[in-house]
């Protein structure tokens, strides 16, 4: 695995957050996090979608993703971050009210967002992706080869409550929720697949290295064998933004070599035929999150 297309500069971040991860298990250093197994499996978009229905597919699994018109779809990290950071409250509380911290500053931190202000800054974009998101409904279905299918449909949402302050560190006018839909908080705390959020943070920057490296870890949960997945399999799973597989597997394996620096003991190899997957450990020992 090459890191060539990498720059000097963000090697060494990587490589930085991976020996604090080292010395120092998620569980001990409060970074335990969860993210919601079907959002495992298939992925939500890497860039803006046109429309407002989007379908990722995952062997006999298909998840698909609609929104309105008018608010439009999720995409890129932040919907990602936010997804963990959610699932993560759902699971430690039980609950499905979720308080969205003290203060938006203190929420944005929790995401490892700085907050920045202007038209391509963090706040307008987390408020933007937080109103997609918490607005998209879900269809999960499940095809068992036979002609059989179970169809599982929910809003990720009941009830959002976003203000948006002046100043980020205001408290007294954040009071932000969320109430989960029973449906997608039964989802989450049913089987959460756990990751450090120090892993997510360090990956904030590429939505795909985000999906590899929760994916891998969940893969590396129940792998006893082996396994190739096959290019044109993890194209309908994480690149259905790429027309030619190409162009696929190349940005695939450059988004891989940024989860190897960070998750190094899983051992994961881009081939000619697909991705060869070892039995590896768990990114998170069954142990730390029990």
């Amino acid at each position: 695995m090459t890191t060539n297309n990498l720059r000097p500069q963000a090697i060494d971040a990587l490589i930085n957050r991976a020996l604090l991860i080292d010395d120092e298990e998620a569980k001990d250093s409060g970074s335990l996090a969860f993210m919601a197994r079907s959002m495992v499996q298939a992925t939500l978009p890497h860039r803006a979608v046109a429309g407002n229905e989007f379908e990722r597919k995952n062997g006999a699994f298909t998840l698909t993703m609609l929104a309105s018109s008018k608010i439009g779809l999720p995409y890129g990290s932040i919907p990602r971050l936010l997804l963990a950071w959610v699932t993560t409250e759902a699971v430690k509380n039980k609950c499905r009210e979720l308080e969205l911290g003290e203060s938006m500053s203190a929420f944005m931190s929790a995401l490892g967002l700085t907050p920045t202000g202007g038209e391509n800054g963090s706040i307008r974009r987390l408020k933007e992706q937080a109103r997609r998101l918490f607005n998209t409904t879900i269809l999960a279905t499940y095809e068992d080869g036979g002609g059989g299918a179970q169809d599982i449909g929910y809003r990720l949402a009941d009830k959002t409550v976003l203000w948006w302050p002046q100043e980020p560190d205001n408290g007294g006018v954040w009071m932000s929720s969320v109430t989960l839909s029973e449906a997608f908080f039964r989802e989450i705390i049913d089987r959460p697949v756990p990751i450090d959020m120090r892993a997510m943070t360090a990956l904030k920057q590429s939505s795909m290295a985000l999906d590899i490296y929760t994916w891998l870890t969940y893969r590396a949960s129940y792998l006893t064998r082996t396994t190739v997945v096959p290019w044109p399999l993890l194209a309908l799973q994480f690149g259905s933004d790429y027309s030619r597989l190409r162009d696929f597997k190349r940005a695939f394996s450059e988004e891989l070599a940024k989860v190897y620096l960070v998750y190094r003991q899983v051992q994961a190899e881009a081939t000619e035929e697909g991705l060869c997957i070892k039995p590896s450990p768990t990114h998170i020992p069954a142990k730390s999150h029990k």
